[in-house]
């Protein structure tokens, strides 16, 4: 049989709002997010036994057996064969890359249901489909939002892996206001500005983990709309007025930082912001 690929998007968390903490542990959280037109990509060629092999440019320290989720989804799909996972985003940088990964192994495999998703973890189930939505409870309740214009973006991971529970245990207020006004944009603009009223409440704590990210943040100000880190960081983005000057940034970023990830990119599964 032919090999058959999986495309598996960054997330990006717009904003992100951290309202609760439960009796468990869990947080509770508010959060619009996006996925972008760059992410990693996975190739699937059926067998008589299971084995995954990891390329690409973030290949080292990605596990190749039964601890990744791509192979703990294909167990959930019964599947057996040769996966190849070329991870094209940083691990460990807040833009769901294990997760989308998972999706994605789930979605080719024919088992792309909830279930096998928060089997596999919390962030597994909004990157089941590519398309904007708000994200609450500890990330089960999902509303997509079909009206959410897309965005030129630019990716920034200044390095440093951080661990998503490290930076939430780092969190010092626990119970912070949810987002308002979710959906009412028109277009573009209104979209944007409500942006700029909102928060990622982990920036604090994650820039006391790892001081580059204030660093990266200051780069994405310079021309950006808005600068803000994405999940628990590291990676930060910018939103730009259009894609040339995405690129533009992008380029001038590199150059000043050549040991940084930096991908200029724009948000998929939403509307286009031509209307604007």
């Amino acid at each position: 049989m032919a090999t058959e690929e999986s495309f598996a998007p960054a997330k990006i968390n717009l904003t992100l709002h951290v309202t609760a903490q439960r009796p468990d542990g869990y947080h509770m959280l508010d959060s619009l997010v996006v996925f972008a037109a760059v992410g990693d990509r996975l190739a699937f060629d059926p067998g008589p036994r299971l084995s995954l092999a990891v390329t690409g440019p973030f290949a080292a320290g990605v596990p190749a057996d039964g601890s990744n989720l791509v192979w703990r989804a294909a167990e959930l799909a019964g599947w057996t064969g040769h996966i190849t996972l070329e991870k094209n985003l940083p691990h460990g940088a807040g833009i769901g890359g294990g997760s989308a990964d998972a999706a994605a192994a789930l979605r080719m495999l024919g088992q792309p249901d909830l279930d096998s998703a928060e089997a596999l973890g919390a962030d597994v189930p909004v990157c089941l489909s590519a398309v904007a939505k708000r994200v609450q409870g500890i990330g089960e309740i999902l509303t997509p939002l079909s009206n959410t214009p897309a965005l030129d973006l630019v990716l920034v991971n200044p390095g440093g892996h951080l661990p998503t529970p490290t930076v939430f245990g780092a969190l010092e207020d626990k119970m912070n206001d949810p987002m308002e006004g979710v959906g009412t944009w028109s277009d573009r603009g209104w979209l944007v500005d409500w942006l700029c009223r909102q928060r990622n409440d982990l920036t604090a704590p994650a820039i006391r983990l790892a001081p580059q990210i204030a660093t990266a943040l200051a780069a994405l100000e310079h021309d950006a709309e808005l600068a803000r880190m994405s999940g628990s960081g590291a990676t930060c983005f910018g939103i730009y007025p259009d894609a040339e000057q995405a690129r533009s940034a992008a380029a001038r970023i590199a150059a000043q930082h050549p040991d940084w990830w930096v991908q200029p990119t724009r948000s998929i599964g939403a509307r286009p912001a031509a209307i604007s």
